[in-house]
């Protein structure tokens, strides 16, 4: 039994302002019409496989199951971590969950951020790994360079393993510098480590235990008491917090002696950072790559991508531009790994928008912040057919709605109404009040805000469909 492991976590900040601490690039149509997360699972339709455990945070699920479900994914679990404890902890949860299915599961352990241009390729390494997998050694891909590159680590091939293209471990290394990069190249021993594997669950589980029982016992305690919610699957609190974080590579593939490397040709790439992205895009005759409503004259070698407005450019060379609903970067591509810089000093000044986007997923929707001042705050709210936003109500603020297209049924402390087109009501400060779409098309509301506080925080639960607190 092959089961995909989907690591759908971690921020993405260096591809800010379209990569958000709530929504990170994970969930975005970087490349294509599909997101990072969709593209991974597509990628799997051509193996022989059970249904992905996907592992994410409790900020992320909803929009992790709203993915999947969107792109027609069945899916085992959504395993979700209380805190993020690096790749080692994560796969042992996994582990342990397939074990509970099948004692000699194989796990096939993947980001769902990275970019695969030929998925033919990684489908054949896949399969390669998998007879090195059934005699118990533990596989890791590495990537073919192209380049010196210095923002990767690498590992070096040793000796082959019988008629396979794969070979045993002899060392992984950290990122190095770009002549030490050089040497790796010229000398064709060296692989860029993809961060990808493929071993057998129970064998991970015997190393782990081996060389880092402290994380093995603390997954192992964490996953006796898994309470299903759901979607989800959330393990005990407590012993996850306990546990220390660390990466796979450190805590066991470093140490491990039966660490083998399929090398893999695939037109990979981790895409982190706006030129790693420029990289892997597809470009016009001037290396020019663009998204969306794009115009450039005497623009060459550079990235723009809009997601509402009209970017225009003249007499540009090297640059990336990106434009949202509420920021524009603009950067030299040899400097964007600083952009970093810019999303810290962004909460330093404890500002918002290194956390979301203007626009907000929700489970039941989205909604919009499209103008805002001293005491009010307007929102274009969109509710999907069936959903309902809690039973809830405020200290600091009233709510006025105006439906715009859809019907919404309204309960507005006594009284239970249907607004249509046209139609408004009034919610005063501390009423208790819910909104739900009992139609079939999705329902499009305006809500403006008005009082003396008007953050997300000033919301009291009293019931909510989808377990939130």
């Amino acid at each position: 039994m092959l089961i995909p492991v989907i690591m759908a976590g971690g921020s993405g900040s260096r591809l800010w302002p379209l990569s958000r601490q709530a929504f990170p690039k994970q969930f975005l149509n970087l490349q294509g019409e599909k997101t990072m997360l969709q593209d991974t699972v597509d990628r799997l339709i051509d193996l022989d496989h059970e249904a992905p455990i996907v592992i994410c945070n409790e900020d992320h699920r909803f929009t992790v199951a709203e993915q999947l479900r969107l792109n027609g994914t069945v899916y085992s679990d959504i395993l979700l971590e209380p805190a993020g404890r690096n790749t080692a902890p994560a796969v042992a949860l996994a582990a342990f969950r397939a074990m509970q299915k099948d004692d000699n599961a194989t796990l096939l352990v993947l980001a769902a951020d990275h970019v695969i241009k030929q998925p033919a390729n990684f489908v054949n390494a896949v399969e390669n790994a998998k007879l090195l997998a059934d005699s118990g050694l533990l596989v890791t891909f590495g990537i073919v360079p192209r380049k010196p590159e210095t923002g990767y680590g690498y590992i070096q091939a040793g000796q082959p393993i019988n008629t396979t293209v794969a070979s045993r471990v002899t060392q992984f290394v950290e990122k190095p510098s770009l002549e030490t990069a050089t040497g790796y190249l010229e000398s064709g021993d060296y692989l860029w480590n993809s961060g990808m594997f493929l071993f057998k669950a129970s064998d991970f589980l015997s190393e782990l235990k081996e060389f880092r029982p402290d994380i093995y016992s603390s997954c192992e305690k964490a996953m006796t008491s898994v309470d299903s919610d759901l979607d989800f699957l959330r393990i005990e609190e407590e012993s996850f917090l306990a546990c220390p974080s660390e990466s796979i590579d450190y805590a066991v593939m470093e140490k491990t002696k039966h660490a083998a490397v399929v090398p893999l040709d695939c037109g990979w790439s981790d895409v982190g950072s706006w030129s790693a992205l420029w990289d892997v895009a597809d470009k016009d005759n001037q290396g020019n790559s663009s998204k969306g409503d794009v115009i450039s004259v005497d623009t060459i070698n550079s990235y723009m991508h809009s997601t509402e407005k009209l970017i225009t450019t003249v007499g540009l060379d090297n640059v990336i531009v990106v434009e949202t609903k509420d920021a524009v970067l603009v950067a030299d591509k040899d400097k964007v790994q600083d952009v970093k810089e810019i999303v810290e000093t962004i909460k330093r000044e404890n500002r918002t928008e290194w956390h979301h986007h203007r626009e907000v997923y929700r489970p039941w929707g989205k909604y919009d912040s499209i103008d805002n001042g001293n005491r009010f705050q307007v929102k274009r709210i969109t509710v999907k057919p069936g959903a309902k936003l809690s039973v809830q109500m405020h200290y600091h603020r009233a709510e006025h709605w105006i439906v715009v297209s859809g019907t919404a049924k309204v309960r507005n402390g006594d009284k239970e109404i249907l607004l249509t087109e046209n139609q408004s009501t009034y919610i005063p400060l501390g009423e208790i009040h819910s909104l739900e779409n009992p139609g079939q098309v999705p329902l499009e509301l305006i809500e403006v805000q008005s009082g003396s506080y008007l953050g997300e925080d000033d919301i009291v639960r009293f019931e909510d469909k989808y377990g939130r607190g």
